[in-house]
Parts: C-alpha cells; structure tokens; sequence
C-alpha cells in the first residue's frame, strides 16, 4: 500500500511580515510620547517626558535631525580634532609655565619690557 500525501505550505498573502512592517515604520517613522509623574498628594517629587523618534537615517535627516554627526563618541573626525586641543592645549600650559620660569630667572629684563 503506497500512500503519499502532499504538504504544501500555506503562505498569508492578507499579513505583513515583520520585515514589512519594520521598512515601513522606518520610511516614514514614528513617534512615541509619554509622561511619567509621581506626586505625593499634591507635591510633585519627579516628572519624566519621553519622546522616542523610530526613522531611517534618511528620514531622520529630511525632518532635520542629525545630532549623531557632530556627537564626539560616533565621530571619528571630532575624537581626531578633541585629541589635537588636548594635545594643544598641553603645549600651551607648557609654554607658559616656561615664560613663567624664565620672568623668574630674569625679573630685570622683565620689568624694562613692560615698561
């Protein structure tokens, strides 16, 4: 007796699939606001406001918003140009605690020059 049964596999055409829902959430994106309060009678002790913005790169732009570039800890360029006013900033502390020594060194020269 050969029996053989074909399972086929259901597809749902009428549902998103997580990947669909995600690109659209994320080509137009969304928004979420909330507000946390907690009071004691009528004292207020905290209020927390929370807005949460879910876009694409793109989209986030073309609403204008692009802190993630000039933020130092995502930017390479900007950890490159922190690194160079420290090391800047180094070299000046040093020069002037040089001409501070050398007014030390020679007070008279330093009086006759100010005058």
């Amino acid at each position: 007796m050969n029996t053989h049964t074909n399972r086929g596999v259901i597809a749902s055409t009428q549902g998103s699939t997580l990947a669909d829902i995600l690109e659209r959430v994320l080509d137009k994106g969304i928004v979420i606001a909330g507000d946390i309060s907690i009071s004691v009678g009528s004292t207020e002790l905290l209020n927390i406001r929370i807005r949460l913005l879910i876009s694409s790169v793109d989209k986030a732009k073309e609403i204008g918003i692009n802190w993630w570039e000039s933020d130092p800890y995502l930017n390479s360029q900007t950890r490159t140009l922190l690194t160079t006013n420290q090391q800047l900033q180094e070299r000046v502390a040093s020069l002037e605690a040089e001409l501070r020594s050398l007014k030390v060194l020679n007070p008279i020269n330093h009086q006759n020059a100010g005058d």
